[in-house]
């Protein structure tokens, strides 16, 4: 990988290479399943990737305080973040908390953290699996 310097990155920056980790993720998940229809999939990953989604989540990971203190620093770069782009479908909460979460899969991307990339996927699987993030 290039020397990308995420230390200097703003949060919509790490937020975007953070969205693409995590929709990848989210999709060999649900490829794992044995889900092949592309509709099915689709529906599949609303529950996921969505921004209502990344809000429940976040709720759950600080109700459970899972996340260090430096991850933390990189969510709310990105959720503090000034975005020109108005959020579809949501409020501008839900989406500002969204991009957080993006931002920080963006920076565990580029610090190389690939093994707390697949811990905390493998707990938000768990929660969404497990009916957590319907409440």
């Amino acid at each position: 990988m290039h020397n990308l310097q995420y230390e200097q990155m703003n949060g919509l920056s790490l937020a975007y290479i953070g969205d693409a980790i995590y929709e990848l993720e989210v999709r060999q998940h649900l490829l794992s399943l044995g889900i092949t229809k592309v509709n099915a999939l689709q529906k599949q990953s609303k529950f996921y990737v969505s921004a209502k989604a990344h809000a429940a989540l976040f709720n759950h990971m600080t109700t459970d305080n899972i996340l260090t203190e430096q991850e933390l620093v990189y969510f709310k770069r990105g959720r503090n973040a000034k975005s020109h782009t108005k959020a579809k479908n949501t409020d501008v909460v839900t989406y500002r908390i969204s991009t957080g979460v993006e931002a920080l899969f963006g920076y565990l991307y580029l610090s190389e953290q690939h093994e707390r990339i697949s811990q905390l996927m493998r707990w938000i699987f768990e929660q969404v699996e497990t009916g957590r993030t319907s409440e």
